[in-house]
Parts: structure tokens; sequence; C-alpha cells
């Protein structure tokens, strides 16, 4: 569950922190109380941007600065309801005249998720909504969610996390923003199970649930695709190899289409019952074959929490084959050791 935490006032990045291509920038985080922007800022912080949470518009200007000073320091700023003198309006066109005149680029990330979600983690943490007052939480979600339209409708970036964990939130936007200096598209592979819902910012979903389920076998069901194991048992499926091939097949020529038409980034999900077994391993082949055709690929595996994120550096050999789970370091990607219903 995504928790709003705290972020340090200011973090002054020095030039060797901050990523090749990313200066000049401003990012203005924002969106729905308790979709988790402070830990956006926390993301963009741990990238070498310098973070500044709650800050009044008045100010926005000075702290940006101008000249020289401006094309050296990346800035990610958190402006929501909570500022003292927010207004949509004054915000847009804040950051429009700040983009004209300085020469920066500007894009707004709107961080959202359903009422219902919200509102779940308002109770949890027993946090009172920013401007609820007296009203029911439920009341000053749809407020806050009417006063802020316009804005999400202006955003670059919206980002649901309504099934995103904090570690999926963090991926998405080292994909965009980590990122900047390295030539051609991001790829974004995620396994996720189908019983927790389609991951809402995919670009494309492929659905594994015909190839034999691991779930059944006793030794293989409370490991994951990224034990050797099970990697082994999903690509022994007779149909495994045609899949895999027909779907690199489709990708081949589509990813340099994507990126003809300006695409930065793309997601890529891949679907099984439960989020655990084969839609793990198969991501994981995925990942790996996009590396071999020279682009960054990172991998996240929504519904097994304790796989970690691997990024994936362009190559030239092959990584294709059973089980090859594994960090940049070569170390073997980390096993799910809780069990689940049908996977």
């Amino acid at each position: 569950m995504m928790e709003e935490g705290s972020v340090s006032d200011v973090h002054h990045a020095t030039p060797e922190d901050i990523p090749d291509g990313t200066w000049g920038r401003l990012v203005v985080v924002t969106g729905m109380s308790g979709a988790g922007k402070t830990m956006a800022l926390k993301a963009f912080e741990d990238m070498g941007y310098e973070a500044v949470d709650n800050l009044p518009l008045v100010l926005l200007g000075g702290l940006v600065g101008s000249g020289e000073e401006v094309a050296r320091r990346p800035i990610a700023i958190g402006i929501d309801i909570r500022t003292r003198d927010f207004n949509v309006a004054r915000l847009l066109g804040t950051i429009n005249a700040l983009a004209d005149a300085r020469h920066l680029e500007v894009e707004v990330v709107f961080v959202d998720a359903d009422d219902e979600v919200l509102a779940l983690r308002y109770t949890e943490t027993r946090r009172r909504h920013p401007i609820g007052g007296d009203l029911p939480l439920a009341d000053g979600i749809v407020l806050e969610r009417r006063m802020l339209a316009s804005l999400r409708d202006r955003a670059d970036v919206v980002i649901d996390t309504t099934g995103l964990p904090a570690s999926g939130l963090k991926q998405m936007l080292e994909v965009r923003y980590a990122t900047a200096a390295s030539p051609g598209m991001c790829v974004f592979v995620t396994s996720f199970g189908f019983r927790n819902g389609l991951p809402r910012e995919a670009d494309l979903v492929f659905d594994v649930r015909f190839l034999r389920n691991p779930h059944y076998v006793p030794a293989l069901k409370p490991l994951t695709g990224c034990d050797a194991d099970v990697a082994e048992y999903v690509a022994a499926d007779p149909d495994y190899d045609s899949f895999f091939n027909g779907v690199t097949a489709l990708l081949g020529p589509l990813l340099p289409r994507y990126e003809v038409e300006g695409k930065s980034y793309l997601t890529v999900a891949v679907g099984c019952t439960g989020g655990r077994h084969r839609s793990v391993f198969v991501a994981e082949q995925l990942g790996a074959w996009i590396r071999t055709q020279g682009r960054r690929a990172t991998i996240c595996h929504r519904d097994t929490p304790a796989a970690q994120k691997r990024v994936s550096q362009p190559a030239e050999t092959s990584t294709n084959q059973p089980g090859g789970g594994t960090t940049d370091e070569g170390a073997p990607a980390a096993r799910q050791e809780t069990t689940g219903g049908q996977q």
C-alpha cells in the first residue's frame, strides 16, 4: 500500500549527483491527497533532483533561479491543495511563464488513485483529509477531485497508484526521468495477476494463463517465476516457444515505430492468474530479449513483492535462458517466500 511519508524541505544536489540530460528540468508533482505524491518526491530526490514539498507559488520563481543556475539544477516541486496560495489556474500560468522565460523543460506529474483506495489509506493512517474539515472523508475526496480536474487534464504524466506498490511508483518515475540521457525509448516490463486487476498504465498486455500452471505442482507452488525450477517447468510447455517467438516477432517492428512516433517509454504487461509463476518468468525472458535488441528494460513484478527490480542495460549477447532472472550484478533474482492462492 502506498503511504505518504516525509521528505526533506530541500535536498541540494551537486552536479555529480545529477543524471546527464536532466539539467534545466522542472517537474511539478501534484495530485490527489493520499495517492503517493511524497513517495514520488522521494524518488526524485534519490535520482539527484532538488526536491521541495508544499512550496508556496509565490516562491516558485525564486527557487528555480535564472540563467546558468537553472541549466545546472533539475528540480522536483510538490504542490497541491495543502499549499497556502494554491490555485490551479495560477499554478499553470506560473509554470508556463517559467518555461517561456527561462527555457526550462517543465513537466507536470499527477499522482492519482481510486476514491475507495484513497479513503482506505486515510482510514488506516487516521489522518484528516486536507480540505475535508467537518465533511465526511468521501465528500472531501470528491471535492478535491473536482478542484483538480483541470490540472489532471493538463498533466504530462498521470500515474494511478491504486494497485501499485511504492517500489513500482519509483520504478516508473526512474524509467521516464532518470534515464533521459539514454538514447531511444525505455521499456518497462511488469508481471501481474489478473485476479488483482490489469495494470492501468500498460500499453501492451499479454495473457499467459494458457501455459501450464506450476501452482498445481506441490514442489513449485511456494516458488516464483524467478526460480530455476519454475522457469524450466514453464519453458517446457509445448506451446511456450511458439508463443514467445510470436511475441518477439510482434514487438520487433513495433518498438522502433513507437519510438519514431515520439514515445519515450513503453509499458508491457504480462499476466497470469496470480502474478507469481508464469507471468514472472515470461516477463523476465521478455525483458532479457528486449535487452538483446539494444534497448534498456526495467522489470517489475507487481504481485510478487519480494522480487526485486532489475534494470537491464542494452547488450549484444542474449540472456534468454530459462530461469534467467538476475540483477545487473549477476546475483540471483529475489525469491518470494510467501504462498498464495492459484497463480
